[in-house]
């Protein structure tokens, strides 16, 4: 996970195939409290003791978001934000997905 946070999302124009097969695999190994679903996005639910925690941990979420210029769905409720997370431009997994849930990861 230290390799991945320590790398900066890149923005994908499209025209590449999404993750898939061994490489896929070995970049969910180093974030393995995500979870990949189909294939086509990540998804790792963190929970709290109230929902003023959960805003807190959304916001600093959404800021850490904006600052790598990749930005995924957060579901926000009370005593937990779920974050799911996909390239849209490539409809599937890329490396900046996993760079960003082992960013998330570290707050």
């Amino acid at each position: 996970m230290t390799e991945l946070a320590s790398k900066n999302c890149v923005p994908c124009r499209g025209g590449v195939p999404p993750l898939a097969g061994k490489e896929l695999e070995a970049l969910a190994q180093q974030v393995p409290l995500w979870k990949v679903v189909d294939g086509h996005h990540i998804t790792r639910a963190f929970k709290f003791p109230d929902f003023l925690q959960a805003l807190a941990f959304t916001n600093k979420a959404g800021q850490l978001a904006e600052a790598q210029g990749h930005h995924p769905d957060i579901l926000l409720s009370w005593g937990k934000a779920e974050i799911t997370t996909w390239t849209h431009s490539i409809n599937g997994l890329s490396e900046s997905d996993f760079i960003l849930a082992a960013k998330i990861d570290k707050l």
